[in-house]
C-alpha cells in the first residue's frame, strides 16, 4: 500500500507548532510524523511532496477541517437531494473542510425525517460526511432568526422519537430552545441516543441555560446570534457557556454575525472551547443573488444572507478558511485558530479520538496553507482531492 509523505512544512496540530515538520499517510490514516530530515528514511516506497513546492516557503500544514455547522454552499443545500448535498459538500472541501456535520434548518416533521434519512445513507458512501444537525424545529419564535415560524412544534417524545429512528444513528447534534415545554424531555431522550444537544434560538436566561447544560447540553449554538445578549447584569447563554468547561461555544468567525473583538474575547474567556462553524447556506462560495433556506427566500447583498425584505441574517457565505483568517486578523493566535477548526468541533461531537489532529492512528486528513492561510492541497483520508 502506497504511502504519502508531505515534508518541510510548518506543522500545526493539537495546539502545538513544529516548525520542519513532516506526515506520512497511508492506508487513510497518519502514519508517522517527525522532524526535519529524518522522513528520507522512509521514503523509499512512498510519494513525496515538499509542501514548499505547492504552498511556498510559509507552508502551513494542519489537520482537515471539521464544520458542525453548515447549511450548504456552491449554490447547492443539505436540505436538496443527493446531487445538491454533494455540490455543496465539494466547494468547502475546496476551502478545507474534510469533515462536516449537515445541517437541517427547521421544517415539516414529513421533510425532516426523509432528509436525515438521505443522510444518513450518504454517511455510508461518503467519508466527508458525519450526519446530520437538526437546528430545530424546537426553537423559540421569538429569536428564530431565518427559521419559517410555522415550522417550529413543540418538541413532543413522538416527534424526537420520529427523527431518532428516521436517522438511524446519525444524527449527531440537535439545537433546541430548553425552556419551551418538552424540552427537559427531548434533551435526556436525544443525550440516551447518542445525539448532542446545543442550546440555541432561545430566549433562555443564565439559570435557564445552565439548567440545560446540567441536563447534558454541552454546545452553544452560533454564540451571541438568535440568543440574549451577554449583559453585564444578565449574562445569559453566553455568559453560562464561557463558566461551564463542559460546553463547547460555535462562532461564526465572518466578521458579520460577530464583531471580531468579541471573536477574541471569546477564544480567551472558553480557550480549547471555540468552535468555528460556517453556518453557510446555498451561497457561499457563489456569490451575490436570491436563494432558498428551507422555506424562506433569502437575499445576499455584498455577501451578507439576510431574509428577503427584511434585516435578519440568514445564515453566512463563510467558509472555514476565511473564517480562520478572520479570527488571525482578530488577534488569536495560529494554533488556537486552527483547534477551533479542527480538535474542538471534533471534540464536541465526540469524533476527537479520529478526527481534528494529525497524529499517529488518526484519519489522514490535512490541509496545506499557503503564508496567506490559503489552502494549497487538501487531503482526505489520504487522498489528494485538491
Amino acid at each position: 500500500m502506497s504511502a504519502t509523505i508531505i515534508h518541510s512544512a510548518r506543522l500545526v496540530s493539537d495546539g502545538a507548532e513544529t516548525r520542519d515538520a513532516w506526515v506520512e499517510m497511508q492506508g487513510g490514516t497518519v502514519a508517522a510524523v517527525g522532524e526535519g530530515a529524518t522522513w528520507r528514511a522512509r521514503a523509499a516506497a512512498a510519494t513525496v511532496i515538499d509542501a514548499r513546492e505547492l504552498a511556498g516557503r510559509g507552508a502551513v500544514l494542519v489537520p482537515g477541517f471539521v464544520d458542525i455547522h453548515g447549511h450548504g454552499g456552491g449554490g447547492s443545500s443539505f436540505e436538496g437531494g443527493e446531487s445538491d448535498i454533494r455540490a455543496a459538500r465539494a466547494l468547502h472541501l475546496a476551502h478545507g473542510t474534510t469533515r462536516a456535520v449537515l445541517s437541517l434548518v427547521s421544517g415539516s416533521l414529513e421533510h425532516l425525517t426523509a432528509q436525515v434519512a438521505r443522510i444518513a445513507a450518504m454517511t455510508q458512501t461518503d467519508a466527508g460526511i458525519l450526519g446530520s444537525h437538526l437546528e430545530g424545529p424546537f426553537l423559540d419564535p421569538g429569536h428564530r432568526g431565518a427559521h419559517d415560524p410555522a415550522a417550529l412544534r413543540t418538541a413532543t417524545p413522538d416527534a424526537v422519537a420520529t427523527l431518532l429512528a428516521a436517522g438511524s444513528g446519525t444524527i449527531r447534534q440537535v439545537t433546541l430552545a430548553p425552556e419551551l415545554p418538552g424540552a427537559s424531555g427531548a434533551i435526556l431522550a436525544f443525550r440516551e441516543a447518542g445525539v448532542v444537544v446545543a442550546v440555541g434560538h432561545t430566549d433562555a436566561d443564565l439559570a435557564a441555560t445552565r439548567e440545560a447544560f446540567e441536563a447534558g447540553a454541552s454546545i452553544l449554538t452560533h454564540a451571541f446570534n438568535a440568543m440574549p445578549p451577554l449583559h453585564h447584569r444578565t449574562p445569559g447563554p453566553v455568559g453560562a457557556a464561557t463558566a461551564d468547561p463542559r460546553v463547547t461555544l460555535e462562532v461564526i468567525a465572518d466578521g458579520v454575525h460577530v464583531h471580531p473583538e468579541l471573536i477574541r474575547i471569546l477564544f480567551a474567556a472558553a480557550p480549547g472551547r471555540i468552535a468555528l462553524i460556517t453556518d453557510a447556506m446555498a451561497a457561499a462560495g457563489v456569490g451575490d443573488g436570491r436563494y432558498g433556506l428551507g422555506e424562506l427566500d433569502v437575499e445576499v447583498v455584498d455577501g451578507v444572507a439576510r431574509v428577503a425584505g427584511t434585516s435578519t441574517i440568514a445564515g453566512s457565505t463563510l467558509t472555514q478558511d476565511a473564517a480562520l483568517r478572520v479570527a488571525v486578523k482578530a488577534g488569536v493566535d495560529l494554533p488556537s485558530a486552527l483547534d477551533a477548526l479542527t480538535r474542538a468541533p471534533a471534540a464536541a461531537i465526540g469524533v476527537a479520538d479520529r478526527h481534528g489532529s494529525l497524529r499517529t492512528g488518526h484519519a489522514a486528513d490535512a490541509v496545506l496553507l499557503n503564508a496567506g492561510l490559503d489552502p494549497c492541497a487538501v487531503w482526505l483520508d489520504g487522498h489528494r482531492m485538491r
